[in-house]
């Protein structure tokens, strides 16, 4: 089964979700829709048909939103998107979502937004106007490509004053909230592990090893110090040091069997993350941010997150050498 195979039958197959055609019209006045119209950027990923799914078919956590209209372009070169790409606008066409030409067009057409383009690259470009537009946006993982373009999405979104949310779902994974809410009392520290696949484009760690470093992150919060990698072929492993002496690893598989799970040590009890059981809770958060404008992750932890990938990045190239943040 195929990566995207894998995340869509993961998602239905914990929802129960079916396809249907909500009959939607793009730029519907109606009463019910005012001011949850949806659009989305960038039909390249799995994620744009299983949030619509979820969002359309309804139910009182999606608060009468809709997604109505959709931008289809994202990457222009990495063959995953690329390949995927066709089965997933006919998807959300079949659900009542009517496809657009332009950012311009969509953003004159809806109230909010979810940046889901694949490729992380076009996500500054893709997201300015829609910062300068003023309207509330949801950047699919990862934000940006590195370090770099994370900031600058975060300088932009400052500059516009206009409320950003961006996330893994394995965040708001069940368990791993349970831990980040204290059910093993103080976290002293975690060990997670996480598909790890590269992509040329971005950061080593940020392309897909970034939902385990979410997870890891979610329950350590922040205050990374330092960062060392053992990088071979098939596998990488990554130990943060936290400014209290706290450790927290990530191991990154590229063969053999895998999923995003892990363990949570603390001081009342020990406890499994994971393993991904659907993105229910992000779409609920998403649509909670819609409603209120106030993000769940602070903007410093994402860039935290990032200083992490990029220390890791860093001590690969140092030859597994501890590298400071």
């Amino acid at each position: 089964m195929n990566r995207r195979d894998f995340i869509i039958n993961t998602a239905l197959s914990t929802t129960g979700l079916v396809m249907a055609n909500h009959g939607i019209a793009l730029g519907g006045d109606s009463i019910s829709l005012q001011g949850k119209k949806i659009g989305i950027i960038g039909l390249d990923t799995g994620h744009s048909q299983i949030f619509t799914q979820m969002i359309n078919s309804g139910g009182p956590d999606m608060k009468g939103y809709k997604v109505v209209a959709a931008y289809p372009h994202g990457s222009k070169d990495i063959a995953s998107a690329l390949k995927m790409k066709p089965d997933i606008i006919k998807a959300v066409q079949n659900m009542g979502v009517e496809l657009v030409d332009s950012i311009e067009a969509l953003l004159a057409n809806v109230d909010v937004v979810l940046l889901e383009s694949n490729d992380g690259r076009p996500h500054l470009e893709q997201v300015l106007p829609v910062f300068k537009a003023g309207k509330r946006v949801f950047i699919d993982k990862p934000v940006a490509p590195d370090l770099a373009g994370t900031k600058a999405i975060f300088k932009a979104a400052t500059q516009y004053q206009t409320p950003l949310f961006t996330s893994s779902a394995l965040r708001f994974d069940t368990s791993v909230q349970k831990v980040a809410q204290g059910s093993i009392g103080r976290v002293t520290g975690a060990d997670v592990y996480t598909p790890a696949d590269f992509d040329k484009h971005h950061s080593d760690l940020a392309w897909y090893a970034i939902h385990g470093i979410e997870m890891l992150f979610t329950v350590m919060g922040q205050g990374c110090v330092s960062v060392t990698r053992i990088h071979q072929a098939d596998a990488d492993v990554v130990v943060g040091v936290w400014k209290d002496g706290r450790i927290g690893s990530v191991r990154g598989i590229r063969k053999g069997a895998t999923a995003i799970a892990g363990t949570a040590f603390g001081e009342k009890g020990i406890a499994a993350l994971g393993p991904f059981s659907g993105y229910e809770t992000l779409v609920k958060e998403i649509i909670l941010f819609f409603e209120t404008g106030k993000p769940p992750v602070e903007p410093e932890e994402t860039i935290e997150i990032f200083n992490f990938i990029e220390a890791a990045d860093e001590s690969r190239r140092r030859g597994g050498k501890r590298v400071y943040l």
